[in-house]
């Protein structure tokens, strides 16, 4: 009779909680925060509403007329856009978070929630992964306390970090736990220990299994192995999440691959920054995007995500076939002064090969834009084209190349321009495409301005509303604010994220339609966005009439596997 009871007492104060929030509140009701005078866009792609938002700690408590309540805290949004967080699909800030975690670059533009894993993740770490992370550091620094892929979650979390932070476990990462950089197949046991590993990242929040198919060591995995690894992931509820092994002349082949590792584990399947590379490849965006919508009829979970420019951002490496890579860079680099070796890379990556070779699919060096240098005396040379440095330096174009790769001790920060204009609208307006920087999250000072970067790091989620929506149309506002919002949010399972809803996290984001713009140029990237005036993460305000306040409210957003969930 006491259980019956206390059921009942229960169920009377759900009920009375539902009903409370549905009602508008009487002027006793105190928030800490309320988002007043704004138009609403819930996320769900649907018309706006003209509604006030209440916070109460972390999370949303009531949407609706505020007027009469009162709040420690009150941002007047004046008629300007409310809208959920944005989440950043491919993110890279792994690095720039630990020596600054304003995020700054990022947070100006409304991003709240940070994605990793593009193949290689931040854990688990042996101590030779722990050395080379350490030793291979360039302009950042920061020291390596962890291990696994949850420690460097918690680490983050415990040093302070104003977006949210989630990651994918990499399937480079297991590899190289495991096997090194030999380009093998690997043996049933491997495939064991690496399976062993993606289960403990997996309970430790991981989303999934992240790959990049066209760097060594991940261009040794077969897609056997990749099969094996996401088996795994995807009985903890993973998902997988690709850097293909093609983006231009095997361009269909390598979205098949994707395709079938989705159907044969039964999880769902995401193609990073999807893209064309080549003009001789521009015209196969429409097949692809066919074979993507076949597949979802068919039932799978096939997304795509994408960054907003023509020119895509890596290093040399991607311009050199995978064997000079094998046993990673001091192999590398070693090989690139052999006389003999370097004879026949000049031969092989200035015709086609069976693997991907960006400097081709860019059209030559003119196309190549030098971006990132480690060693000082180098840094002279950024923004510079490798047709030009090559006419500077007496040398043909690809033996500059693996010049600068020995003098940097690194892969050279590079753009490459691949991309057609004409694919980047064909792709934005897909209902299962939404948006990753590839980038890291910088600010306007040093140590960050001592390289250049990428524009897509300062400008890329700034840039659709500005290019997009505002000026050429081929997006609606709404819909551009669930592509970035809560199509993401349930495609990587982050509970009670991606929409204005009572009773979510309070993500929210107040910025203005007509005068959002990005500002970064290649010639000039180190600029923040602007239009975006106030951000709040987790219910604290983190951007303020356009300016960081310094707090650093973000905490670990955990996969559907993670342990946690149990207790």
């Amino acid at each position: 009779m006491k259980r019956i009871l206390l059921v009942a007492v229960a169920v009377l104060v759900v009920v009375g909680l539902v009903t409370l929030s549905s009602q508008t509140p009487d002027k006793q009701t105190q928030y800490d925060l309320i988002v007043a005078n704004g138009m609403i866009y819930d996320g769900s792609g649907g018309e706006p509403q003209d509604a006030d938002i209440g916070v109460i700690g972390d999370k949303i408590i009531m949407i609706g007329d505020l007027s009469a309540a009162e709040a420690k805290n009150t941002i007047d949004a004046n008629g300007k856009a409310v809208t959920p967080g944005f989440i950043n699909v491919l993110s890279w800030a792994t690095e720039t978070l630990l020596v600054d975690g304003r995020g700054q670059s990022d947070i100006r533009q409304g991003v709240t929630t940070e994605v990793f894993g593009e193949g290689s993740s931040m854990g688990p770490l042996n101590d030779v992964m722990k050395e080379t992370t350490q030793s291979r550091q360039g302009d950042l620094k920061f020291d390596v306390p962890w291990t696994s892929l949850g420690g460097y979650l918690e680490h983050l979390e415990a040093k302070g970090v104003s977006p949210n932070v989630a990651s994918f476990m990499g399937a480079t990462t297991a590899r190289i736990h495991v096997l090194g950089y030999e380009d093998r197949k690997a043996t049933t046991a491997e495939i064991a220990e690496m399976q062993a590993l993606v289960a403990a990242a997996m309970e430790e929040g991981a989303l999934g299994i992240g790959s990049s198919l066209i760097y060594a060591p991940a261009s040794y995995a077969d897609t056997a192995e990749l099969i094996a690894l996401m088996d795994t992931a995807s009985g903890y509820g993973g998902m997988y999440i690709s850097h293909m092994r093609s983006e231009g002349d095997r361009f269909e082949e390598a979205v098949a691959e994707l395709i079938t590792i989705a159907r044969e584990t039964d999880a769902p399947a995401e193609i990073y920054h999807l893209k064309a590379a080549g003009t001789g490849n521009w015209n196969k965006m429409d097949s692809v995007i066919a074979m993507v919508e076949a597949a979802r009829a068919e039932g799978l979970q096939i997304t795509a995500d994408m960054y907003t420019y023509t020119a895509g951002a890596t290093g040399l490496d991607a311009m050199m076939p995978p064997w000079v890579q094998e046993g990673g860079y001091d192999d590398w680099a070693e090989r690139l002064q052999d006389p003999i070796i370097r004879e026949r890379l000049i031969a092989e990556i200035a015709t086609p090969q069976d693997w991907e070779n960006l400097y081709l699919a860019a059209g030559g060096a003119d196309k190549l834009l030098l971006m990132g240098f480690k060693n000082p005396d180098l840094k002279p040379l950024t923004g510079k084209t490798l047709a030009e440095v090559a006419a500077m330096r007496g040398k043909g174009p690809i033996e500059t190349a693996m010049d600068l790769v020995v003098e940097d001790g690194s892969r050279v920060g590079t753009a490459y321009f691949i991309m057609s204009e004409e694919n980047i609208t064909k792709k934005i307006q897909q209902p299962w495409m939404s948006f990753g920087s590839d980038a890291g999250a910088p600010a306007t000072e040093l140590p960050f301005t001592l390289s250049g970067t990428h524009p897509r790091a300062y400008g890329n989620f700034a840039r659709v509303y500005a290019k997009y929506v505002r000026d050429e149309g081929a997006l609606t506002l709404a819909e551009a604010v669930r592509k970035m919002t809560s199509l993401p949010a349930e495609n990587l399972k982050l509970r009670e994220r991606g929409r204005l809803k009572e009773g979510y996290f309070a993500d929210i984001v107040v910025f203005d339609p007509q005068t959002i713009q990005d500002h970064s140029m290649f010639d000039n990237p180190h600029q923040y966005s602007t239009g975006v005036n106030h951000v709040v993460v987790n219910g604290v305000q983190v951007l303020k009439d356009g300016e960081h306040t310094g707090a650093t409210p973000g905490v670990a957003l955990r996969g559907p596997g993670w342990a946690g969930w149990k207790k």
